[in-house]
């Protein structure tokens, strides 16, 4: 019987398996516990009693992990609302300038219907002097129009929208009215009135037919 020599010098090392990997990892689970935490305790406080240690310890982290990400608790708390305004929330592309404009309103619609959301908002305005509450609620705003532009974008491509128009014009025609009727009006979005807001805004600026 013949034997292969073994050669130990010659041996290819066996490769080590990839490893794994890990999906989001513990800074995002962090992230998601704080910002979690820190909506909450928005509902039930409001923004005037929510503290970084109340935040911390419903979420099960050092203060000091706070701070060092955020710094403030206003910066905290605007990065709250709009990672909850995005999620679960993409620009819609329904093929249609209408089709898109309803789904923005019931968006915003669900967003500011949800527990203790009208509240914070409220509170924002009342403490706008807070040049870190005034920075924190511009922060939403533009991130908030600028993720939602893109269909004001579409729609002019699409020859529904003139040229010249100004997409965030169009999204405030749009939305300030829901917001209004929430915050000012204390009075619940219903379809009647949701469609009533999309007429209007077409009526303003889409292209004669």
């Amino acid at each position: 019987m013949n034997q292969r020599w073994h050669d130990p010098e010659n041996e290819q090392p066996t490769p080590s398996p990839a490893p794994r990997k890990r999906t989001g990892g513990r800074s995002a689970r962090v992230r998601e516990a704080v910002l979690t935490a820190a909506l909450e305790q928005v509902a039930e406080h409001g923004i005037e009693g929510l503290t970084i240690g109340d935040v911390a310890a419903r979420a099960g982290v050092a203060e000091t992990t706070i701070y060092r990400r955020w710094g403030t608790r206003t910066a905290l708390i605007a990065e709250a609302i709009t990672e909850l305004a995005a999620v679960g929330n993409p620009a819609p592309d329904t093929g249609t300038l209408r089709g898109d404009l309803h789904q923005l309103a019931e968006q915003i619609s669900h967003l500011i219907s949800r527990p203790g959301i009208a509240r914070l908002l409220g509170t924002t305005l009342a403490l706008s002097a807070d040049p870190d509450v005034a920075a924190a609620r511009h922060r939403f705003w533009n991130e908030r129009f600028e993720r939602t532009s893109h269909v004001i974008r579409r729609a002019v491509e699409r020859g529904e929208l003139p040229g010249e128009v100004d997409p965030r014009e169009v999204l405030e025609t749009l939305s300030a009215p829901l917001y209004f009727r929430i915050l000012i009006g204390d009075e619940p979005l219903d379809g009647a009135f949701v469609t009533r807001c999309i007429d209007h805004t077409l009526t303003l600026y889409r292209m004669p037919e």
